[in-house]
């Protein structure tokens, strides 16, 4: 984790520790002279959203004191490097003012007082926007994104950018310019990506709820990886201008949590839905639907069996599984999913590039890019290179192809009955850091990492349907995996309130044993 200069170790434990000067709303809650490390802060940063905002709405919990612990929390996994950039004392001066609105009785939005991490690829006009790439290291948006106004309207603070895979382009989130990411549950492993800094960030207790985003995956891989909560929605239903893109057909911000609460929290503070969480509802009757063919072939075998064990307990529960088929997908998918990024690339960063007066040019940005990332755009870019999509084809995928996919979708929903597909995320759990260039074996067939990551999780974001991931269980080695709840396009508060009850019956992972300090 790099803490943004001139912000050395030594001043952020001493932004942290004058913090202290604040007392605690609740005798509950600890005391100031309460040391970084002890059981007061410990279970601060347990708390989920709903709850600390609760706690902060009341007075019952300062928001300074809150946003000291989680500070804490960050400083204590400095080593897993889930931010890019980290301001203490810009975060704590942002709880002062939440503090000073609720004493003095204004009206205080849903989120108040909650320090969120916000992936670094979203603009923020107070933190620099980096994308994880050399050439915007230094780029400061004048302006937030809708999103994080949106946020902050709900009386959000932004604790910190987090870090990514290189342009969000990859699954591993070894950034070879800011440094690898960690999972919390094996620091020798990936968290996933391409938001893996904020998968990270909330697995290791550092924040309750945080912005991810999402193109084929980005969201719900890293939440799968890290023993998360994850939820992708409906394309469109919020807003991503001021994102760095890939392209406009699947770009979607979302959130992570370790709670389904703390994500229909989030989404109803940023669509202005009803705030009111709903008691998780019976599972008796729930129709969830299984496509063995596509989904379910070939799995790393504790996959297989973790999957198999969580479905289980979901039929105990009341689900009823509903076999079926879907045998255009696979077809489907071949012909829309990386066609249409590999074509979108380059004219949507060319335009953000632009847009928000970066200073740099689109063949600026790619010279500068690692290597690894370069070895995947410009076959994408270049005419006569084998990703490269000529206009004529790319409109046959727009007018043709995509509403196809859509349709069968809307089609296979309205015959089964099925409230959302189930199936699990990835089909192995975290490999190693530095794996990402070598081809995996699972159940004695070679792959690219890139397939094993994105096989399963790829047609939810193509298609736009609303994607919400919950942990599973642990492999043997305690490597988590995850299930993902595939809904029809517009039944976002469906699916999350669904979440509900399929998380109650499915229950939490453990936190991670360790958390890797410096």
């Amino acid at each position: 984790m790099a803490f943004d200069d001139p912000i050395s170790r030594r001043r952020f434990l001493g932004g942290v520790a004058a913090s202290a000067a604040t007392p605690w709303m609740s005798a509950a809650a600890g005391s100031a002279t309460t040391p970084p490390g002890s059981k007061a802060t410990g279970e601060l940063t347990q708390l989920g959203a709903v709850e600390a905002v609760a706690l902060l709405s009341r007075g019952e919990l300062s928001a300074v004191e809150y946003a000291r612990a989680l500070l804490d929390q960050c400083e204590a996994g400095r080593s897993l490097n889930a931010f890019i950039t980290l301001r203490p004392e810009q975060v704590l001066a942002a709880a002062r003012e939440c503090d000073r609105r609720r004493q003095a009785g204004e009206r205080l939005g849903p989120l108040h007082g909650l320090p969120i991490p916000i992936k670094d690829s979203v603009n923020t006009a107070e933190l620099p926007t980096s994308a994880g790439t050399p050439a915007l290291r230094h780029f400061q948006p004048r302006e937030d994104a809708p999103l994080v106004h949106a946020l902050r309207q709900a009386g959000a603070i932004v604790l910190g950018k987090t870090n990514l895979h290189e342009l969000s382009y990859g699954y591993t989130s070894n950034n070879h310019a800011y440094g690898a990411i960690h999972n919390p549950y094996d620091p020798s492993r990936i968290p996933g990506g391409s938001s893996g800094g904020t998968g990270a960030a909330i697995a290791s207790r550092m924040a309750p709820l945080g912005v991810a985003e999402d193109t084929e995956g980005s969201i719900r891989v890293p939440a799968a990886l890290c023993g998360i909560a994850g939820f992708r929605p409906t394309t469109g239903r919020y807003p991503t201008h001021g994102c760095v893109p890939i392209s406009p057909l699947f770009d979607q911000v979302g959130p992570h949590a370790r709670a389904v609460a703390d994500l229909l929290l989030f989404d109803s503070a940023v669509t202005g839905s009803s705030t009111s969480t709903p008691l998780p509802g019976s599972l008796k009757g729930v129709r969830l639907g299984v496509i063995r063919a596509f989904w379910f072939s070939g799995l790393d075998s504790e996959v297989e069996q973790v999957t198999a064990a969580a479905l289980d307990k979901l039929q105990r529960a009341g689900v009823e599984l509903v076999e079926g088929e879907l045998p255009q997908l696979p077809h489907f998918i071949e012909l829309v999913t990386d066609p249409v990024q590999n074509h979108d690339v380059k004219p949507s960063l060319t335009r953000y590039l632009a847009e928000f007066h970066t200073g740099v040019s689109f063949e600026e940005l790619l010279a500068q890019a690692s290597p690894d990332v370069q070895r995947m755009i410009r076959p994408a870019i270049t005419p006569g290179a084998h990703d490269f999509v000529p206009e004529a084809q790319y409109e046959e995928i727009v007018r043709v192809h995509l509403p196809g996919l859509r349709a069968m979708y809307k089609e296979y929903f309205a015959r089964s009955g099925a409230a959302a597909i189930v199936f699990p995320a990835t089909i192995l759990p975290a490999p190693k850091i530095g794996e990402e260039d070598m081809e995996v074996e699972v159940r004695g067939r070679r792959m690219p990492l890139d397939e094993a990551m994105s096989r399963n999780i790829a047609p939810g974001s193509t298609t736009g349907l609303p994607g919400l991931v919950l942990p599973a269980g642990l492999t043997a080695s305690g490597l988590p995996v995850a299930l993902e709840f595939d809904g029809p396009a517009g039944s976002d508060r469906s699916v999350l309130a669904l979440g509900l009850a399929l998380e109650a019956a499915l229950g939490k992972l453990p936190p991670p044993r360790v958390l890797a300090r410096t």
